[in-house]
């Protein structure tokens, strides 16, 4: 199997370095080179074209956002944002998103053991589902099975007992990663003011989810906003899980709540969407409709079985219209798929799933 070539842009030489090391460890990256701007960076792709780029937001000479538009309309490639910004800088990294970044990661930096592993591990899938991205024709490369992956075990026992009777009130659970971010605005933004409460996992770092939410909001008729520990799920409203922590859908009588936890990550992922899904599967039962988008890997589809499996109507998005179809496949595969659609159907699908 042909190696991931990846070109690392960033005006600073200690994290080119950095991130040269971490990529090059995997054995399916190579670094071919590494660019202080994005001039530089135009003339290595000029000579030899990646199958990824991550790119620095804050670069002098020409920004990072006006080099990835550039590169978008003039020769489209899988792009990864790479930022050391943190919650103040969300919106510019939205911005990327929109320009036709495919995800965006935080820049190393120094810590525990355990918290620079994670982050290592991440940089790595991140630019793996990058070059597997539907920005322009590539060969399809098969994803990586991960050794010693947690699954939503570490977090929640596995479904016992069935959950409370059927009601009057559905709620909706929603797994996206990779593509995921301009997926659940398209779906969002299809979705009437009255619409059941939803729950959302879409795989992005810390301090990334809450302008994310802000963001949402301010295009959608639903009120969006990042999920804290106790929000209760209601009609009209959509709760994202924050990034860092676990999210789980509880129930207390008739009322459905977020219990927002920290924890392991559970398919290489935290938030993860198996998580949210199992709660859901014990929590709602028939009660709950589960949608899986875009997305890189294998999280959520064990948790979307375990909720068809209690009673859940589920759906997820087709091939055609996925960034990377790895998500929404992988639950197909397992049987847990009870409709696959468009991304432009789906709005309606999961109003019609929520109202039989």
């Amino acid at each position: 199997m042909a190696k991931i070539r990846v070109l690392i842009v960033d005006d600073s030489a200690s994290v080119r370095q950095m991130m040269a090391r971490i990529l090059s460890a995997d054995p399916q990256i190579e670094v071919i080179a590494a660019a202080s701007d994005p001039f530089a960076a135009a003339r290595y792709i000029k000579d030899e074209l990646p199958d990824v780029v991550t790119l620095d937001v804050e670069m002098p000479r020409m920004d990072g956002i006006t080099f990835l538009r550039k590169l978008m309309s003039q020769c489209p490639l899988p792009v990864v944002m790479c930022s050391s910004l943190t919650e103040s800088g969300s919106d510019t990294l939205l911005q990327a998103l929109e320009a036709g970044a495919v995800d965006v990661i935080l820049k190393p930096q120094a810590g525990v053991a355990d918290f620079l592993a994670e982050q290592h591990q991440r940089i790595c899938d991140v630019v793996k589902g990058a070059a597997r991205a539907r920005v322009r024709a590539r060969t399809e490369r098969k994803p990586v099975v991960p050794q010693q992956k947690l699954t939503a075990d570490a977090v929640l026992p596995p479904p016992g007992s069935r959950a409370m009777s059927r009601t009057t009130e559905q709620i909706v659970c929603i797994g996206a990663s990779t593509g995921g971010t301009e997926a659940l605005r398209e779906v969002l933004e299809a979705l009437p003011a009255n619409a059941p409460g939803i729950v959302i996992v879409q795989h992005m770092p810390e301090h990334f989810t809450r302008s994310f939410a802000q963001r949402l909001n301010a295009l959608c008729e639903v009120d969006v906003k990042e999920a804290e520990d106790g929000d209760t799920v209601m009609r009209g409203h959509v709760l994202i899980a924050p990034g860092g922590r676990h999210t789980l859908l509880t129930r207390q009588g008739a009322r459905y709540t977020v219990s927002v936890r920290d924890g392991p990550l559970v398919s290489r992922h935290r938030p993860s969407v198996d998580v949210l899904f199992r709660s859901a599967a014990q929590s709602a039962g028939s009660n709950a409709v589960g949608v899986i988008l875009t997305g890189m890997g294998d999280d959520g589809a064990q948790g979307m079985l375990e909720m068809k499996q209690a009673g859940a109507r589920t759906i997820a998005q087709d091939e055609a219209t996925s960034v990377v179809f790895g998500m929404p496949k992988e639950a197909i595969a397992r049987g847990a798929v009870d409709r696959i659609v468009p991304l432009g159907n789906v709005a309606r699908e999961l109003l019609h799933a929520a109202a039989k």
